[in-house]
């Protein structure tokens, strides 16, 4: 990994981005707030980052800034992604490591159903046909950078898979208003993780859904299937831009998740700071999370039940399709020949092919003991 000597400022980060695309319109300024806050969180000393970690945290960062400037000069190019329609959208969430990566691969496999690609929930554009993504640059940057990581870090693919083409997560989208908690999994940043935990995500989403208008430009009868551990804190909003979304949630024992989802943290951020490590992570994995639980658990019930479907782990890992299946039939979408196939063939590759999950972890290498997580996420 490459090293600077510092983070550097908002500013300076901010003009990186305009000079990498040479774009300068970023829209309105409401994202500011929060990437600002974090910016000085991680030159902090709570942060402290290596001189690895410098470099690997404005990455991110000036990521999210490209992300925002590409997408809005996509915006202005295809004014016509306002009118696509986007009707039953499915969102899986839960815990991570509960078994949503899993789960929003197969229900992505249904050929009537879209997922937001790697590359493009980074860079959002209209998806161009699959044939012509091997000579698009963006891509290909994309990939060689994902192929690289696959040879530096075997441990983090072990734990989870991805390319270009994989259906990602779309944390990166919401980001781009300078909200997510992907952040908080990736450094020690508390100034920024109590700014986070008071926002009102609306805007947020509202971006989320622009920007899913603009990938599906071309695949617009296609259901979106998305998924994120961060729609547990933001139901209210997801739901207010969303009113008809379907919402599979996915239940793990918290021990397991927590301990799952610290290795996965420390496995990310190997090298990156002096202080982010161990206990910390434990810490602060632990408090997030448990309070992304319960504010989930608060808000659900002001809602129609019957968009929603719990998914027990264990179940879904005696049997996928069948699973899926019960979903299917849960919200009423048809269970197409297709679909049944294509579901069958994505499942037989995760359990045999390089996707298949590699993984190894304590509690206790972060501090915590099974008492301490089962206390979190236990209230009335």
């Amino acid at each position: 990994m490459r090293e600077r000597d510092g983070v550097g400022s908002f500013e300076d980060i901010q003009a990186a981005a305009v000079r990498t695309t040479g774009l300068s319109d970023f829209g309105d300024t409401a994202y500011e707030e929060g990437l600002r806050i974090l910016v000085d969180d991680l030159a902090s000393p709570e942060a402290g980052l290596t001189p690895q970690g410098n470099y690997f945290h404005r990455a991110q960062v000036k990521s999210a800034l490209v992300g925002r400037l590409m997408t809005e000069a996509r915006f202005a190019q295809f004014p016509e992604h306002r009118d696509v329609r986007i009707e039953r959208p499915i969102f899986v969430t839960g815990l991570p490591r509960t078994g949503t990566t899993a789960l929003h691969r197969l229900l992505c496999a249904d050929p009537d159903h879209q997922g937001l690609e790697a590359w493009l929930t980074e860079f959002p554009e209209p998806r161009p046909p699959r044939a012509t993504w091997g000579d698009d640059p963006v891509f290909q940057a994309l990939q060689a950078a994902y192929q690289q990581h696959h040879v530096t870090n075997p441990e983090f693919m072990g734990i989870h898979y991805m390319d270009a083409t994989s259906v990602e997560e779309c944390w990166r989208v919401l980001r781009q208003t300078g909200k997510s908690i992907g952040f908080e999994s990736l450094a020690n940043i508390p100034r920024y993780s109590a700014w986070l935990a008071g926002q009102d995500w609306t805007d947020a989403y509202e971006r989320h859904r622009r920007n899913l208008q603009l990938v599906g430009l071309h695949d617009a009868e296609k259901r979106w299937v998305l998924k994120n551990p961060s729609h547990l804190v933001a139901l209210d909003a997801l739901m207010s831009v969303y009113p008809d979304a379907l919402v599979v949630v996915c239940h793990r024992d918290p021990v397991a998740s927590i301990a799952s989802a610290c290795s996965l943290s420390a496995e990310a951020t190997a090298g990156t700071s002096t202080t982010f490590v161990g206990e910390t992570i434990g810490t602060t994995q632990l408090e997030m999370l448990s309070r992304s639980w319960r504010t989930f658990a608060a808000a659900r019930p002001a809602y129609d039940q019957d968009q929603f479907v719990d998914v027990d782990y264990r179940a879904f890992v005696a049997d996928p399709v069948g699973t899926i299946s019960a979903i299917y039939d849960r919200f009423d979408i048809p269970w197409s020949a297709a679909a049944q196939q294509r579901v069958k063939e994505i499942d037989a590759d995760s359990r045999t092919g390089k996707a298949r999950p590699a993984h190894a972890y304590e509690l206790t290498d972060y501090g915590l003991t099974d008492a301490d997580v089962q206390v979190a996420f236990t209230w009335p």
